[in-house]
């Protein structure tokens, strides 16, 4: 397990059980913002007994945990993301319209809208964001349909870059909040993703930091999935 803690930067690791073979992916299985932390309801149940180590993880950082407990909701983390903003929700096959909606009820502070995802994507398999203003996104159709979705429903002036490779989308922008540490950008690096690599080098505002995940790609890892990010410190 890697919980990410943004401001500063923490990091917590915890063995996964290997009769829980997707274990790695724990970001499905909450949505954090603040001190809040909304456990999931993943669509798959043979996914949903990952759940227990990712609760008692965050119940020990001292999290406030909100569980969903409507049997007809289902919600996978990567299908959501947060732009600092707002909410966007993916619509897709792993999540749909109440799991969306008990986000809306846990954080009620931001506006939440859905997007629809065509495709076997997760939202965050097609888009996230490059920077405090920027959304970035994939080439791919499901990805451009999904974008301009967002364009439409927002009420805050987003730029767009987009990229050859939709996996190239799935980063992590984050700022430690230390003085004189800037911004930076966990993107899969060249590696795995030459093609992206160009475009990337566009987002100016940020420090662009390449990581690889080409091995768990393989059970369809991409950087959102594989770990948790706090938005403020947890308690000790």
């Amino acid at each position: 397990m890697f919980v990410f803690s943004a401001t500063p930067v923490f990091c917590l690791f915890s063995q996964t059980e290997e009769s829980l073979p997707l274990g790695p992916l724990l970001g499905d299985m909450a949505v954090i913002q603040g001190d809040t932390a909304l456990i999931t309801r993943p669509w798959s149940p043979a996914r949903r007994p990952e759940i227990d180590g990712v609760r008692k993880a965050l119940q020990d950082l001292g999290l406030r945990i909100v569980e969903m407990e409507d049997e007809n909701a289902t919600l996978d983390g990567t299908d959501v993301l947060f732009t600092g903003r707002e909410f966007f929700v993916g619509l897709s096959k792993w999540t749909n319209h109440r799991g969306a909606e008990i986000v809306a009820d846990t954080f009620r502070d931001f506006a939440v809208s859905t997007v629809p995802v065509s495709g076997p994507s997760h939202l965050r398999g097609l888009c996230g964001m490059g920077g405090p203003r920027t959304v970035v996104a994939g080439s791919s159709e499901a990805a451009q349909k999904a974008v301009r979705a967002m364009a439409v429903l927002t009420d805050h002036p987003y730029a767009s870059l987009t990229l050859p490779d939709d996996a190239a989308a799935d980063c992590l922008f984050l700022r430690p909040g230390m003085p004189g540490v800037p911004p930076f950008l966990l993107h899969r690096g060249g590696g795995d993703l030459p093609n992206s690599q160009e475009a990337l080098q566009k987002l100016s505002d940020v420090t662009l930091v390449p990581v690889s995940c080409s091995e768990l790609e393989k059970a369809g890892a991409g950087l959102s999935s594989l770990c948790l990010v706090f938005s403020t410190r947890p308690h000790s």
